[in-house]
Formats: C-alpha cells, structure tokens, sequence
C-alpha cells in the first residue's frame, strides 16, 4: 500500500486521466467531479493527460462539460495524439504517415501538417481502431518492412468502459509488432517521451506534480518510472484487491477521490 493520505504534501500542479478515472465510459464518477472543483477553487494547475486516441481535446472539453459536470479550460486537456504530432515533429523525418486509428488521431496528425501516405509513408501510426481488419495490418506491416518508423500512440491494452473493457490501442499496436519483428516507439503513459513533455508544459520540476489515474500499467507506473509521486484510485482498470500485489506501490492508494485532501 502507498503513503498515509494524512502525510500527504502540497502539490503545486496535478496530472490526471480521464478514463476510469474521472469517468466511467459513459458513467459519472461524482467524486471525480467534485476532487476537479475543489481544484479549480483552490485554484490549483492540473492537466488532464489521456492516452485515448479518439477525441479530440475540444470534443473532450465539450464531453466534460456536457455529460460530467466539468467546465474546463481547452489547454487543460492533452491528448497522446497531440503528443504523438509533437513528438513526430521534432524527429523531424518527414511528414507522410499511414495512420491505424479513429478520427480524433487523424484530424490530430492532418492540423499538425501530415499528410497520408499508404505506399512509402515516413512514419507508421498505429492507434485503439474500431475497424481494424487484415488489410490495415498488411499496409502497416508492408509500410514498416519498407523503413517507416513504427510509433504505437500508447501501450494500453485495455479501454475501460461501463461495459467492461474493450480491446485498447496496445492489442492492435502489438498485433503489427508481431507481423514485423519491429519494437514499436511508444509516445503515451507511461513512457518518458509523454513525461517530459507533461513537466515542458507545466513549467514545473517533478518534484511538485503528482500523477492521477486508474490504470497502474500506465498512469500510475509514469510517476513510478520518472520519479513523480503518484495516486492511484481504484475506480477504474486496477482493482482494490490488486493493490497489495503491485510490483511498485504507488504513492498514495485511494478508493475514492473523495478521499483526497486538496
């Protein structure tokens, strides 16, 4: 188990998912919603960093707002896909892509200035897609045999829904690793790449941000792999009675946002 929540210090700024943690799929988590207000009262900095490939950030603001009472500014969403085109960007290896994935990734790639390319693309982008089929693993698979970069957006295998959880973006970008051989680049939690460009965004050393979500895999083993404290609530993907097997315990262990002092 983690840290007393009693010791707890004060953090300048949050990072915090989305999915399982402060939503269930469709589902509303009202303690969620209420840990976002106490922030915005208290007028503390928080970034919602997700590793969901579907939504744009403004559908993802207009969704917070609309279905879970959460009004939030368009800079306090971050989605892997913008991480993914940052990332692309700076490596700077050109700008044709193949792209396995749903509309909020490509219209993400497309409005950063990159442009599909089936044949001879520079980067292979593969994402959660709900019509994955044999054809799209062939071009992928063909694309990165040719010399394309193979970048897996993130490694979840999971998407956590009220239904249960779906099949995630790390089942399909494991599938392409598999028919190439080909170790893919991973931008999103819990890797370096997005933990860097967490602390560029906020200004702040890691030392005074703490990493919240659901997902031990991935929100919480950031904190743990880059030296940020982390709270791992069990709302979501890791369950209560997984916690006392955890490989690293997380900072601080909690079953509700509610019991969270801010």
């Amino acid at each position: 188990m983690g840290k007393n929540l009693m010791e707890h210090k004060d953090y300048k700024a949050y990072v915090i998912d989305l999915d399982g943690t402060i939503y269930l799929g469709e589902g509303r988590i009202p303690e969620a919603e209420d840990f976002i207000h106490r922030l915005q009262e208290k007028k503390i900095p928080y970034l919602f960093v997700t590793n969901n490939t579907t939504r744009r950030p403004e559908v993802v603001q207009k969704r917070l707002s609309m279905k879970f009472n959460i009004e939030t500014p368009l800079e306090t969403v971050y989605t892997v896909s913008h991480a993914t085109a940052d990332y692309m960007k700076a490596d700077g290896k050109g700008n044709r892509v193949y792209i396995v994935g749903e509309e909020g990734l490509k219209s993400e790639l497309h409005e950063a200035g990159f442009i599909d390319d089936e044949i001879d693309p520079d980067y292979v982008v593969v994402a959660v897609d709900f019509s994955f089929n044999y054809d799209k693993l062939k071009v992928a698979t063909f694309a990165i045999q040719k010399g394309a970069t193979f970048i897996g957006t993130n490694p979840d295998l999971n998407l956590p829904t009220s239904e249960g959880l779906l099949p995630g973006s790390g089942t399909i970008v494991r599938s392409v690793q598999a028919a190439t051989q080909v170790e893919p680049i991973i931008i999103g939690k819990p890797t370096a790449i997005i933990a860097d460009i967490i602390l560029k965004k906020l200004g702040l050393p890691k030392e005074d941000l703490i990493m919240v979500g659901d997902n031990y895999l991935t929100d919480i083993c950031t904190g743990i792999d880059n030296g940020i404290d982390s709270l791992l609530v069990t709302t979501g993907f890791t369950k209560p009675e997984e916690v006392p097997n955890l490989p690293t315990a997380p900072t601080y262990v909690v079953s509700s946002l509610a019991e969270w002092k801010i």
